[in-house]
């Protein structure tokens, strides 16, 4: 009998970012993307999300391949964490565009020579074990992007990467539908479909809206231009370089992530320019406004970035100055709105002039709306359907989408990430949660911190902390001098001098009464202090005894 399909989402499904996919069959297992997110606001101090990989980690034996479909980062940024938990290498499969960004990531981490990186293109079929993998061409944001005809014994599951029906894509083709079609007319088992737009009507605009846009901006500044978008976006890079060559302006590239993107891209032939025509960044304050267009990183407020930097006074090379026209190129990443806003405000604020969506046609999205979503359905014609990669709202749209087309209700599949589903031709159930967590990167730390590191940030920021230094005798417990209590981000001590009188009597009296030992000593004072802070100020500082035996 043949044996059932499991489908993993560790990430991506009920969220923008984080997309990850495992499919299982029997003993062999593919995996599908290994992106990572951007932290929201609430997320403290946090530089990365990353999906719970521990589940791929403790099944390596069984791993046979990871496909990236596409060079974003929400799709590749977390392979670098999944590849140092591998005992051994794993063949990698991607684009020529993936490849090379992936190889950048992988360098910044010191393991491209260590990897194994699998050069792939649309019409090639790989076969990965139980699994036999068609790559298929699909117009986005960003060239050689990739949907997946993934053939298993228990039937054919469509993966269609991140897509939009674009009849006129900037130096691409467009989706490949015609296979699509070919493809749904032998009969698909699934179909995990993209569902980031599911809440826009009708059809994506086109890239080339872009170009015109560009055109237009280029031909009526007079000062220098400044475009901002993700270092990944080669293709905006090269609307942006074509337009300014257009236009008798030279491009200079500042930010680490997008020099390091825009060489590899040069390098393998996806920009029409070389890299001694760019120019040096010293070079842009020198140069007659009118010819110089700067294309950084920054489009999303990210504070170490080269358009915040420059926004905020700080970049050693460029200064904004009146007459500058600046493009943030980008879609506001959810959770980033107030760092983008602030940044925007900071360049009027210097005289630019600001540009950005959805104002302007800087930027469209990658994406397939409503009725491209609804032709997918329709050209793949799958058993069952699983909306994947867009928040709760995205999901539960797009499959109300599939119903609209025909797909009944009982074969539409909602989950979030973390639920495995496991498919056979007649039926489809879910099992118990794997994965799906949160993993949060911070500075070398990975997964080191947690709801509880979180919660402790929260309140520091909020109401601060309470440092308590008690010197007792080691033998019998006893105060030796009176307690000292220093305040961050609560009071400032200098205005609250009875309050803080007041709380270090009750502290001594407190020590008093809890005994000799330490521990019961730090209980009793965090105790009482949390309520006298509470009733004098209603305001819940993080207190931290310190109790120094002598």
């Amino acid at each position: 009998m043949t044996a059932p399909l499991r489908v993993i989402p560790l990430g991506g499904v009920g969220e923008i970012g984080r997309n990850m996919t495992v499919l299982e069959y029997r003993n062999d297992m593919l995996v599908v993307d290994c992106g990572l997110m951007f932290p929201e606001h609430d997320m403290l101090g946090v530089d990365l999300v990353i999906p719970d990989i521990s589940y791929v980690v403790e099944h390596q034996d069984r791993l046979r391949g990871i496909i990236i479909t596409h060079g974003h980062e929400d799709h590749l940024g977390a392979l670098p964490y999944l590849l140092q938990e591998l005992v051994s290498p794993v063949p990698i499969y991607a684009s020529q565009l993936t490849s090379g960004l992936i190889a950048v990531r992988l360098r910044e981490f010191k393991l491209l020579d260590m990897a194994d990186m699998r050069v792939v293109e649309p019409g090639n079929i790989q076969r990965i074990e139980a699994f036999s993998v068609e790559f298929i061409h699909v117009a986005h944001s960003i060239p050689d992007a990739l949907a997946l005809a993934i053939d298993t014994p228990a039937g054919m599951v469509i993966h269609t990467g991140e897509y939009k029906l674009d009849l006129t894509p900037y130096r691409s083709s467009p989706t490949d539908l015609q296979r699509l079609a070919e493809l749904g007319r032998r009969g698909v088992l699934l179909l995990l479909a993209d569902s980031t737009n599911a809440d826009r009507p009708g059809i994506t605009p086109s890239e080339q809206e872009v170009t015109h846009a560009l055109d237009h901006i280029f031909a009526r500044a007079q000062g220098r231009i400044i475009v901002s978008t993700f270092a990944s976006n080669i293709s905006r890079v090269a609307q942006v370089i074509e337009t300014a060559q257009r236009h008798g302006r030279r491009v200079a590239v500042i930010g680490r992530s997008m020099v390091d993107n825009v060489n590899m891209a040069i390098d393998l032939g996806y920009l029409t320019i070389s890299r001694d025509e760019l120019l040096r960044p010293h070079e842009v304050e020198t140069m007659p406004p009118e010819q110089v267009c700067i294309v950084c990183t920054g489009s999303q407020g990210e504070p170490t970035s080269a358009l915040v930097r420059m926004a905020r006074g700080e970049h050693r090379a460029v200064s904004i100055r009146p007459g500058d026209t600046v493009i943030l190129s980008a879609t506001t990443i959810p959770g980033n709105e107030e760092l983008v806003n602030r940044t925007i405000n900071s360049l009027f604020r210097l005289g630019a002039t600001v540009l950005y969506p959805p104002l302007h046609p800087v930027h469209v999205s990658g994406h397939a709306s409503q009725e491209e979503l609804k032709l997918m359905l329709s050209l793949v014609r799958p058993r069952f359907f699983m909306p994947i990669q867009g928040e709760y709202r995205h999901l539960v749209l797009h499959a109300q989408l599939a119903e609209q087309v025909g797909i009944p209700t009982e074969h539409i599949i909602v989950v979030e990430s973390g639920t495995p589903v496991v498919v056979r031709p007649e039926q489809w159930w879910t099992e118990k949660p794997v994965g799906g967590e949160y993993i949060y990167v911070d500075g070398l730390g990975v997964g080191d911190v947690g709801a509880v590191v979180l919660r402790d940030r929260h309140r520091l920021a909020q109401d601060g902390f309470i440092v308590v230094v008690i010197v007792v005798e080691r033998e019998t417990g006893r105060l030796v001098q009176q307690p000292v209590l220093l305040s961050r981000g609560f009071v400032y001590m200098a205005e609250a001098e009875d309050l803080m009188e007041a709380a270090a009597h009750l502290v001594a009296r407190s020590v008093v009464e809890a005994g000799p030992l330490s521990v019961e000593v730090e209980q009793e004072v965090r105790s009482q202090l949390e309520r006298f802070f509470y009733e004098r100020t209603r305001r819940h500082p993080m207190i931290l005894p310190l109790v120094i035996q002598v």
